[in-house]
């Protein structure tokens, strides 16, 4: 059996916190290990402070996979799609480890986070850290809903959940990471009937536009995946900032690569009658990465091989 990592698919909550790492040493063994042991941190916060309903993921960055787990390799792990056309990018940041916390409680993100980097710290550098929150009723900043078409209950674990196409990696997911940072004061300065048509939706009720066209947010990332299925990736972002800097921090998971790039390219170069999406006039990507998140069994049975000298292939 191969139980993926609960942060997965487990339901929104109102806060999160995403850390970024590159490790800065050779002693893979005992990363091994303590990605292990990060696992028995999320379940032991999430015992202590049921009500907050804690999660977390471990995710291992397209470069720094080999190197960790040489000898096994997710088929569909490649680096992430830096694309470019016109002013529009998706810029890459490396990155070795992305580590996501989730739970109800603002003070318990942090003091997972503060545990998750003590435990790390003589491996690792934090490449960047992002505090993100739930706004009213699930919307990103612009005011718009965010992630209404994730799948639900267990059609979840169809999209973000490897299969049996993959044994060695079934349970785990590809994880892909951006953070947006939007034009607050442009995007406020457009009407209501500009907003809803750059997005392809009603604000307020969330319901589309018939005729929005092939330029809006709601067109370009509207796509089906590799054997046709809606959505093809299960959405985690969550809007952040302060009172000078706003934007989104978006996070998909999905059971193959391929869904997030062709999501990518539509939105970035659109269609060869230049219906690219409009969205991207008011909203840039600053960072971007490729992450595979291992099954719990995956993580603990390589640490536990390594660690008593057998390699398990």
């Amino acid at each position: 059996m191969s139980q993926s990592q609960k942060g997965i698919c487990a339901e929104p909550n109102l806060h999160a916190q995403y850390l970024l790492f590159n490790v800065v040493d050779d002693d893979f063994p005992a990363m091994r290990e303590k990605l292990s042991r990060l696992l028995d941190l999320f379940e032991h916060f999430d015992d202590e402070h049921y009500e907050a309903m804690v999660s977390g993921v471990i995710a291992i960055g397209s470069s720094f996979w080999s190197e960790i787990y040489p000898h096994s390799s997710p088929q569909e792990l490649v680096g992430f799609p830096d694309m470019q056309c016109d002013d529009r990018c998706a810029p890459v940041l490396p990155c070795d480890l992305f580590i996501q916390i989730r739970a109800d409680r603002l003070d318990i993100c942090h003091a997972v986070g503060i545990e998750v980097l003590d435990l790390l710290r003589v491996h690792v550098e934090l490449v960047e850290q992002v505090s993100a929150f739930r706004y009213l009723d699930g919307r990103d900043l612009t005011g718009f809903l965010d992630g209404e078409d994730n799948p639900r209950g267990m059609k979840k674990l169809d999209i973000a959940i490897v299969g049996d196409n993959d044994p060695e990696h079934k349970g785990g997911s590809y994880i892909h990471i951006q953070r947006y940072r939007h034009d607050m004061n442009r995007w406020n300065a457009l009407s209501l009937r500009r907003q809803e048509g750059v997005m392809g939706k009603t604000k307020e009720h969330n319901l589309p536009l018939v005729d929005s066209g092939r330029s809006s947010h709601n067109f370009r990332t509207k796509l089906t995946g590799p054997n046709g299925e809606y959505p093809s990736l299960l959405k985690q972002s969550m809007p952040y900032g302060d009172m000078l800097m706003q934007g989104l921090f978006f996070v998909s998971c999905a059971n193959n690569s391929k869904s997030f790039r062709d999501m990518l390219h539509s939105r970035i170069f659109g269609d060869e009658m230049g219906h690219y999406d409009r969205f991207l006039d008011y909203s840039n990507a600053e960072t971007g990465a490729a992450f595979f998140a291992p099954s719990i069994q995956f993580i603990k049975r390589h640490a536990k091989d390594y660690d008593d000298g057998k390699v398990p292939f």
